[in-house]
């Protein structure tokens, strides 16, 4: 067999570039080179450059359709031979949709390779989308017109990430599949969502999915978790058993997550299965505090001094070099403040002993990030929905108040020292941490506000979070139901706040036992007061077990100071 001329794949800076004639040679070579090694596969030209005088970035777009699944793999590994090369990105595609890249040159004295994007296309749905959109454009100079300028406004705008620009068209590109009827449709009222974990999200997650209409199975290793309740299946299994999960898939239109510690793994195994949203390039990268941070400085976002630390020295020479006080958190697994050590300079050598050996352990398993404490004016949350065709709404930030790692109090619209400056800086940083992570459903980004008036991020979620908790009775749309009508690609509601709220949390006290709450008919004298019991049957020291939300005040103060007292009315029986 002679040697492939796929060469490797060009690496250029992002551009808005002439319509290439060349692009056509590049394309039928590729199709020949293909047909020569199995002739029933047929490589269709996709995307801009099949469109004659359409600019756009110079890159082939190629797109196989195989007539059986199973067949991917196959289809793969034979472009790999002719000298293809695999995404080295992290948000690549999966296996069971992969794309593969290359360099080719036209021939007839042009000998510049051409980027090559050669895409393996299973789902019947997906592949009529780009067929009926390259063909839209082929049919209409006035789309092609439309096209080209928005691509312009794009670059201009100052994005030279192919992520972000391939992002800002996909609102044009659902507009045309709509006006041909082959927009991707909403997951009709009536179908099952599938929610990864049981615990209070997902109760109030199911809550609203069944106010819309929506069926529910959940996962989660407790039988008796606060989402069972709500459920109309349960499946009962820890979050990395892939058998347990496709069992949920079965029968599920879409399948979400309340949590980031569900195996990335079963994630992706649900992934090829059916849509799994807000999506698994999200969870695996914010499930994992380091690659969460390396992602963060991958795209410019500001976040606080940090360390790696895999080994005691490392560990030594981060106290040395960071300063005290400082934290030292387990990469995965810890939340609420635990599977993590605070460092204080009087604790000398000592101090540093004693948190290798508390945490030392799963140092080498999932590393440890170790980072100063920030002496911060005020720590605040962005919730921020997304759709499917990557317009995002963003609710009021929240000020919160943390207690040992736990969330102990929020308050939106969020009071100085927010000024408007900062909630624009800090809604359009979460705006594109969204769309750089590919959200569809909800995003939260907790961040700092320091003293020198900047801003800081200290942690993503990409999902429902406990400081969005007072959008159920202060906003016009929950970020709840916020996140249904996102991961179903129905139309996003209003975020706007019905006025001062606040929200404080109702945690567990003493020892392990059954959980028997006094005080309700206290707490709800108060008319403004919202009381929300998660059903967990078991209560115990710091146990997120509900929580209370104030909305009508006159003012931000006033609202917390109520919600604090309706809170201190109420308590756990002992024994």
């Amino acid at each position: 067999m002679p040697e492939s001329p796929i060469g490797p794949y060009p690496r250029l800076p992002l551009a808005v570039r002439p319509p290439d004639p060349g692009c056509a040679n590049v394309a039928r070579k590729v199709a020949e080179l293909v047909a020569e090694r199995r002739a029933n596969l047929v490589v269709e030209h996709l995307g801009s450059t099949a469109v004659p005088g359409l600019a756009g970035k110079g890159v082939v777009d190629l797109g196989i359709h195989p007539s059986d699944p199973v067949h991917v793999p196959a289809i793969t590994e034979l472009l790999l031979e002719l000298g293809f090369q695999p995404q080295d990105n992290a948000n690549a595609f999966p296996p069971t949709r992969p794309l593969v890249l290359g360099g080719l040159a036209p021939g007839d004295g042009d000998d510049a390779p051409r980027q090559i994007h050669l895409h393996v296309i299973p789902d019947a749905a997906e592949w009529s989308r780009q067929i009926v959109f390259r063909d839209a454009l082929r049919g209409d100079a006035e789309l092609v017109e439309r096209y080209a300028a928005l691509k312009h406004e794009i670059v201009d705008a100052g994005i030279t990430s192919g992520l972000r620009y391939s992002m800002a068209k996909t609102a044009f590109i659902r507009s045309v599949l709509g006006d041909h009827a082959a927009a991707e449709p909403p997951i009709p009222i009536g179908a099952t969502i599938g929610i990864l974990g049981g615990g209070q999200l997902g109760r109030m997650l199911g809550s609203a999915a069944r106010a819309l209409g929506y069926r529910v199975a959940v996962l989660d290793p407790d039988p008796a978790c606060p989402a069972a309740a709500i459920a109309d299946r349960l499946v009962q299994a820890p979050y990395d058993d892939i058998d347990a999960g496709l069992e949920l898939a079965r029968g599920c239109a879409v399948v979400t997550y309340e949590l980031e510690h569900v195996s990335a793994a079963l994630a992706d195994a649900l992934d090829a299965q059916l849509p799994v949203r807000p999506g698994a390039f999200a969870l695996r990268t914010t499930q994992h505090r380091l690659a969460e941070r390396r992602f963060l400085e991958s795209i410019d976002a500001p976040t606080g001094p940090w360390r790696e630390v895999r080994t005691l020295d490392d560990l030594r020479a981060g106290a040395l070099a960071l300063g005290y006080p400082l934290r030292l958190k387990a990469a995965i697994g810890g939340y609420d403040g635990r599977s993590q050590v605070r460092i204080a300079d009087s604790d000398g050598p000592e101090g540093i002993e004693a948190a290798w050996a508390a945490l030392g352990p799963v140092a080498e398993r999932v590393g440890l990030l170790l980072e100063p404490e920030i002496d911060f004016a005020c720590e605040f949350s962005v919730v921020v929905g997304r759709d499917l065709a990557g317009r995002a709404v963003s609710f009021p930030l929240a000020a919160n108040r943390h207690d040992l790692g736990i969330l102990v109090e929020s308050v939106a619209p969020a009071p100085p020292p927010i000024t408007g400056a900062v909630a624009d800086e800090a809604t359009e940083l979460a705006v594109r941490i969204a769309m750089e992570l590919d959200v569809v459903g909800t995003l939260t980004v907790e961040l700092f506000l320091l003293r020198d008036g900047s801003i800081v991020i200290n942690e993503l979620a990409p999902r429902v979070h406990n400081s969005g908790h007072w959008t159920i009775e202060g906003a016009a749309t929950s970020q709840f139901e916020q996140h249904i009508r996102a991961i179903c690609g129905l139309p996003l509601g209003s975020s706007d706040a019905h006025g001062p709220t606040a929200m404080v949390n109702l945690l567990g006290t003493g020892p392990l036992r059954e959980a028997r709450l006094v005080g309700v008919e206290a707490a709800l004298a108060d008319p403004l007061v919202h009381l929300h019991v998660y059903d967990k049957r078991r209560v115990f020291e710091r146990r997120k077990m509900g929580h209370v939300t104030v909305v009508g005040a006159e003012t931000p103060d006033e609202a917390l100071s109520r919600a604090k007292a309706a809170r201190a009315r109420l308590r756990w029986l002992d024994g």
